[in-house]
């Protein structure tokens, strides 16, 4: 008989039967189950209290989402996460690779392929019910392939302030007060900003602001 390396587990789901079968079937098989959790937040703050080996993850929680605990869990964490959902949507499972997850299994998985799954993602390997492997390779294909996005032109620093200021929602004679200037050169530097940027509106601009982290104090 194989001898399976224990792995310390974390099991979430927010169906009580569902979640203490899985912990019964893997206990069985041989790993420690160090908790079960039906809640997002309780499970994020039991995963980073605990570092289990592995965290078995549903998707649909109450208080934060399956996405949203990877989220939260960061990229140091070293718990291993495998998704065990109800949905094998594309879209479900690689929005859960990219946040994090290390494998993807749909609940018609036996309780012997989960067993399984578990000891290879505590072993570092990437795990996803069949069918779903090729879908994220093609992904990962996809953007491996995708071109570079042009590097945005350097802003100087008032133009920079500038964009903070429209990026609050001021309009030009607002901002005008603010830094002392007229309106019409406020009107100016946004449309040089504009231009090197090549963005068309303001609210493009407001959104490259915010994803640039230029919208702060």
């Amino acid at each position: 008989m194989r001898e399976v390396p224990v792995a310390t587990l974390v099991v979430v789901d927010d169906h009580p039967i569902w979640r203490e079968a899985i912990a019964r079937d893997l206990t069985g098989a041989g790993h420690e189950v160090l908790a079960v959790f039906g809640d997002g937040r309780a499970a994020l703050e039991g995963v980073r209290s605990l570092r289990p080996d592995v965290a078995i993850l549903d998707l649909q929680l109450p208080g934060l989402s399956g996405v949203q605990v990877l989220q939260g869990l960061g990229e140091d964490c070293p718990t291993a996460v495998l998704v065990l959902s109800a949905s094998g949507e594309s879209s479900d499972v690689l929005e859960a690779i990219k946040a994090g997850a290390r494998g993807y299994l749909v609940k018609s998985a036996s309780p012997a392929e989960l067993a399984d799954a578990v000891e290879r993602v505590a072993a570092g390997d990437a795990v996803f019910t069949p069918g779903l492997a090729g879908l994220v390779l093609g992904e990962y294909r996809r953007l491996a392939n995708a071109p570079e996005p042009e590097e945005r032109p350097a802003l100087s620093d008032r133009e920079t302030e500038v964009l903070r200021l429209v990026a609050k929602g001021l309009g030009y004679k607002e901002i005008a007060a603010r830094l002392t200037l007229s309106p019409r050169t406020v009107q100016n530097h946004v449309q040089h900003i504009l231009a090197k940027l090549q963005l068309h509106n303001r609210t493009q601009l407001v959104r490259y602001a915010i994803e640039q982290g230029i919208d702060g104090d």
